[in-house]
């Protein structure tokens, strides 16, 4: 077990606590500790089926945990009833691994869902700031487009400028790079960096691309079997003495499966 999990740095804007997640009877996260600092790009990574997506959404409130705490800006979300968590949740934007956009609207229209939903902003304002958000992911373009005419990575884009339509201080991203060639998936991680410096935003990011993970992140989480592994940063990573962290970092399979393929 790594002994950096936490982090002491001043202002993390999110703080899990002990966390502990069930399906059913199987366990799938055990007593996970860690904090998010303000402003940087916080990667959680690991192998399939680990445990990445669950923590995320406990992260968002979307699942309650069997036990343990998640503070967002100091308040606990596990305690919160639906209307104060709602609350909370107009603070945070999520992209979702498939960009989640709804097909019977337009880019622009999915875009201005949450305004629409959460807020009394006028419809002129509420227009200009759909153009801006498209504009900052390089959409501008694609605002009367429908969802099914847009590539894959443009959808992922769609999906980041909905997320940051409220202007939140915090962003949780499902696998970004997954399903987008290597030069779609490298301008993504340029966007991610691009709004990260001009907004300030918070990046929570599930990935396993090694890559990305390089050129992206200020620290990483790694999770193997439920428990938090490592929390550092990628030079950390890479120089750890933690056989799982140095074998994802390395690209390196277990013994039992090259013996498999051999």
């Amino acid at each position: 077990m790594c002994s950096d999990t936490q982090h002491n740095g001043a202002d993390p804007v999110i703080e899990v606590r002990n966390l502990v997640a069930r399906y059913g009877e199987q366990l799938v996260l055990n007593d996970v500790t860690f904090d998010v600092p303000r402003g940087e790009i916080f990667v959680i990574l690991g192998g399939s089926g680990c445990g990445k997506t669950t923590l995320l959404k406990h992260m968002t409130g979307l699942l309650k945990p069997a036990s343990g705490q998640v503070y967002y800006a100091g308040t606990d979300i596990t305690t919160l009833d639906e209307d104060q968590l709602a609350g909370i949740q107009r603070n945070i934007g999520i992209a979702f691994q498939s960009g989640a956009l709804f097909n019977s609207l337009t880019v622009g229209e999915n875009v201005a869902l949450p305004m629409r939903e959460y807020t009394d902003m006028p419809e002129d304002l509420i227009q200009a700031t759909v153009v801006l958000k498209l504009s900052l992911v390089g959409l501008a373009s694609a605002k009367e487009l429908l969802p099914e005419q847009l590539s894959g990575g443009m959808k992922k884009r769609a999906g980041l400028a909905r997320a940051i339509a409220l202007d939140p201080p915090i962003v949780y991203f499902d696998e970004p790079s997954a399903g987008l060639d290597p030069i779609m998936a490298s301008g993504l991680d340029d966007l991610i960096l691009d709004l990260k410096r001009l907004l300030g935003i918070t990046f929570i990011i599930v990935t396993h691309e090694l890559e990305s993970i390089k050129k992206i992140a200020d620290h990483v989480l790694m999770l193997d079997g439920g428990k938090a592994v490592f929390r550092g940063t990628v030079r950390e990573a890479q120089a750890s003495s933690i056989q799982r962290v140095r074998q994802f970092f390395e690209r390196k399979a277990d013994a039992h499966i090259r013996q498999h393929h051999t």
